[in-house]
């Protein structure tokens, strides 16, 4: 069992709230920032951060709405000071980056592609090339930190910030790195509406998760960031984390889930502490009828039948890359007493899911302060990820 390092400062965007307060008062009043999509092309619901994604990025040769995403949530909550200070403290070669991201800047390839230059290949408005690249973010959030320590991208699907949390905890424990600054990045993009609708997991509603009618997701995206330490005086811990590949199918989760469940079992391994433990859970609850299935009956079998389980995708959408340090907030705001999140006003759990689950899951939220929270990342490709945080001394 290693030391769990300190959670400092953070800060959170998404179609439910800028900044954390806003994300927290949205989570208190247990609504949805989901909204229809305006381009007839795809009738679907979307969680648009547009009030980020209009300002311009000062550098026009880094500008596209993930780098504009990201670039206004470092303005927020006293992120940046809080990283000067941290570059004080420790020298800015001693203060690394790990961002996760599954499809960084590709709304600026895109765009290349549909207005190509007079005689083929990119316009020269878009040739920059560190902008078309899967590092595109993580470099530009260094720049703009003035960092010089080490930098990396996790393109791990859905479970790409929670590894990239998972991944900070290893370099602070190794030496790599005095404090890291940890991210999850994700704008909207055709690749990812189109992409998942040719996958038939789109769901033209807004999305219901762990529901009997569920249909499929609703994208969404944000902007996430954290500064990490081995000491320090924030409460907020990271107990332990579990990242398991069970590689079963491309798209599709392992039928019983033994990836996911062994994500969660090397992450309560870490920590010393057993399932019954945890009383908040956030859960993956994508929407989608196979991911929904495998993640109720895990809870159902490992957690205890009192455990606050929400699916908060339903008020923030599916924000891909970005969702795993999201959703690790949503535990930090229920371990500090603000709020531990419902569901959204999405229909009653499956009752294919049995009783158990159906007392688990809560639709409303809740007062209190949650003791010990798990966070669940299970992306394509059986890339799992599963983050047991505490608070205290």
């Amino acid at each position: 069992m290693r030391a769990p390092v300190r959670i400092g400062a953070y800060t959170a965007s998404c179609a439910a709230g800028v900044g954390h307060r806003a994300l927290a008062e949205a989570l208190a009043a247990n609504r949805s920032g989901l909204q229809p999509d305006a381009d007839p092309r795809l009738p679907c619901w979307l969680g648009r951060v547009d009030a980020l994604a209009a300002e311009p990025v000062a550098d026009a040769a880094w500008d596209s709405r993930a780098t504009r995403l990201a670039a206004g949530a470092l303005e927020q909550d006293g992120f940046r000071a809080a990283v000067a200070a941290a570059c004080r403290r420790h020298g800015p070669a001693r203060v690394g980056l790990v961002l996760g991201s599954s499809a960084s800047t590709i709304a600026v390839t895109e765009q290349a592609y549909r207005a190509p230059a007079a005689g083929g290949g990119f316009p020269e408005a878009l040739r920059h090339p560190a902008l078309n690249t899967p590092h595109a973010v993580t470099h530009f959030v260094q720049r703009t930190l003035g960092l010089r320590g080490p930098a990396l991208t996790v393109s791990t699907a859905c479970s790409s910030s929670a590894k990239a949390l998972a991944s900070a905890e290893r370099w602070l424990h190794a030496g790599v790195a005095d404090a890291v600054v940890v991210a999850g990045v994700e704008a909207l993009s055709d690749s990812l509406r189109f992409g998942f609708r040719a996958l038939g997991l789109v769901d033209p509603g807004p999305c219901r998760p762990f529901a009997a009618a569920r249909r499929g997701i609703s994208l969404g995206e944000a902007a996430v960031f954290a500064l990490v330490e081995r000491d320090g005086d924030s409460p907020l811990r990271l107990l332990g984390s579990g990242e398991a590949n069970d590689a079963h199918h491309m798209s599709a989760p392992h039928p019983q889930g033994r990836g996911a469940e062994a994500a969660l079992d090397a992450a309560l391994a870490r920590a010393g502490l057993t399932a019954a433990a945890v009383d908040f859970v956030n859960l993956h609850g994508t929407g989608t009828p196979a991911n929904d299935e495998v993640e109720a009956a895990l809870v159902a079998r490992r957690y205890a039948p009192g455990v606050h389980a929400s699916a908060t995708k339903s008020i923030t959408g599916h924000t891909m890359g970005a969702a795993g340090l999201l959703e690790a907030v949503v535990c930090w705001l229920a371990l500090e007493g603000r709020v531990q999140a419902g569901s959204g006003q999405g229909a009653a759990p499956d009752p294919a899911f049995g009783p158990v689950f159906a007392a688990q899951l809560r639709a409303a939220p809740a007062p209190g302060r949650a003791r010990v929270a798990a966070s669940h990342s299970f992306g394509f490709g059986g890339s799992n990820a599963v983050l047991l945080f505490g608070a205290g001394a």
